[in-house]
């Protein structure tokens, strides 16, 4: 993991992104634990703010107007606080102001979940509950999936998601990384 040029890690916010059905707000949650970071998954937050699920804002409004309402509370998060763990809905990366603004002010870290894991062990579990996958065949949701996986590859760092087992690793490995580069800027300010 490489830090952002011109930014501390000790005001900079961490950006974790992926496939829907990642482990970003698992792994999200436990970062900001063991950082003692303030934690936003950003599809919970939009639920807050517009009393209604992410499929209900979907049907109601529109992915459009979905993916602006994204937009907007991503920009403010991300460049208007500090000391955040972000987790980004599976599609919100793929905005090119959103991109930006986290590649700007945060570590962005692409949890790399494989297409096999993902087939068998996550899809089954999300497939009710995620509106871009309604409708759609297995071949269609596999050319979505490694189209995405072209937006996330701009990232800071990947961390390689396999099995369960990866995914429970997966936030000490960032809190540790994070906490030496904290240590690193205090020796060489």
């Amino acid at each position: 993991m490489k830090v952002p040029d011109g930014l501390s890690c000790q005001e900079q916010n961490l950006v974790l992104i992926g496939f829907m059905g990642a482990g970003k707000t698992t792994v999200g949650e436990q970062v900001a634990g063991m950082l003692g970071f303030d934690f936003a998954d950003t599809d919970r937050e939009l639920e807050k703010v517009h009393h209604m699920s992410v499929p209900q804002m979907f049907a109601r409004k529109g992915e459009a107007w979905f993916r602006r309402q994204e937009r907007d509370l991503i920009v403010r998060l991300c460049a208007g606080e500090q000391r955040k763990v972000l987790s980004l809905g599976g599609g919100a990366y793929l905005q090119e102001e959103v991109r930006r603004v986290c590649l700007k002010h945060g570590l962005v870290v692409f949890l790399d979940v494989s297409w096999e894991y993902w087939k068998e062990e996550r899809y089954p579990r999300i497939r009710d509950n995620r509106p871009v996958l309604q409708d759609k065949t297995m071949e269609e949701i596999k050319r979505l999936f490694f189209e995405r996986r072209r937006q996330y590859a701009l990232n800071h760092a990947s961390i390689a998601i396999t099995n369960r087992k990866d995914t429970e690793q997966a936030a000490g490995r960032i809190a540790a990384f994070l906490r030496r580069a904290r240590e690193a800027e205090k020796v060489n300010p």
